[in-house]
């Protein structure tokens, strides 16, 4: 025989509050929705707009001033952008020595505009050196993730970034790089609208559901014509240079954007920081660019003369 009390049936009164708390929540989350900014692809534009248009008067100024000046600001990216994926691989029990991983980033980059292509290997060769010497050092346990989280770390931001800045160093060097950014986001922009309006089949489902097959066609598109336009009136060069151009980075950029969606989903996390707000961090901002630094740098080197 059960001793609990059998439940009494509400109050009309009571009843009626709850049905009116009921509908205002409903209600509430209505207008939540209503008047929610972000739109299909995921992210709120307006503010997405703002940050791309305010990182791009920074560049511009730094590349345009002195060249020096982009150099130093590339170097303070590619700082931040370690320390993020430091930080971030800290969730996944990753916990690369954070030292020389840290040195190597503010180095690489200012040697390689100085030296060029041959110091910058050795530069991160040495980095890598550093941070086995360091890891060594202390417990053994976990070791071997954590040297290969230091050098993948050391690959994936510091050295990339390094490719900017070999793309600024020859005498037309700031246009090299406006030709390179312009191109890599009309690839972001054009899968973006082209995703949001038409997206239907996803391209990598369970690791970046918003990104389509019709949005990559999008990107495609508009990559090949900005490359094409952009290396034909900014650097002189031959339209068809440009569309291949166009053509290989909307792979790196596509890959890049999907190499730190699987990274943030491996490690759990939705974003590599919350630098800035409403969007994660900076390499979440940078994710296409870095892949697509070195491509670019691969085609427009041989390809394209110097101004």
């Amino acid at each position: 025989m059960s001793h609990t009390a059998p439940k009494r049936p509400p109050q009309p009164d009571q009843a009626a509050a709850t049905s009116v708390t009921r509908r205002s929540a409903r209600a509430g989350r209505g207008a939540t929705v209503a008047h929610n900014p972000t739109p299909k692809a995921g992210r709120n534009l307006y503010a997405a707009i703002g940050v791309g248009l305010g990182l791009a008067a920074l560049v511009l100024v730094s590349l345009f001033v002195r060249k020096e000046a982009f150099v130093v600001l590339a170097t303070a990216a590619a700082v931040v952008g370690t320390w993020e994926l430091l930080r971030a691989m800290a969730h996944g029990n990753i916990h690369p020595p954070a030292v020389p991983t840290l040195a190597g980033a503010a180095i690489i980059p200012p040697v390689a505009y100085a030296f060029g292509p041959q110091a910058l290997a050795a530069a991160v060769a040495l980095t890598f050196v550093g941070i086995l010497v360091w890891r060594s050092i202390g417990r053994v346990r976990d070791s071997a993730a954590d040297v290969a989280g230091g050098i993948f770390t050391t690959l994936y931001v510091p050295t990339l970034i390094s490719f900017a800045i070999l793309l600024v160093h020859p005498a037309d060097g700031p246009q090299r790089i406006v030709v390179f950014i312009l191109t890599t986001v009309c690839s972001d922009i054009g899968g973006y609208a082209v995703g949001v309006v038409f997206g239907k089949h996803p391209m990598a489902p369970t690791v970046s559901p918003k990104k389509s097959w019709e949005g990559f066609a999008g990107s495609f598109a508009s990559c090949v014509l900005a490359g094409s336009l952009a290396v034909h009136f900014l650097l002189d060069g031959r339209w068809w240079i440009g569309a291949l151009m166009g053509c290989c980075l909307v792979v790196a950029a596509t890959i890049g954007d999907l190499c730190e969606s699987m990274i943030k989903r491996d490690l759990g996390i939705k974003d590599m920081s919350n630098l800035i707000p409403g969007h994660g961090g900076l390499m979440d901002r940078l994710d296409s660019l870095v892949i697509a630094a070195p491509v670019t740098w691969a085609i427009l080197t041989p390809f394209v003369a110097v101004n």
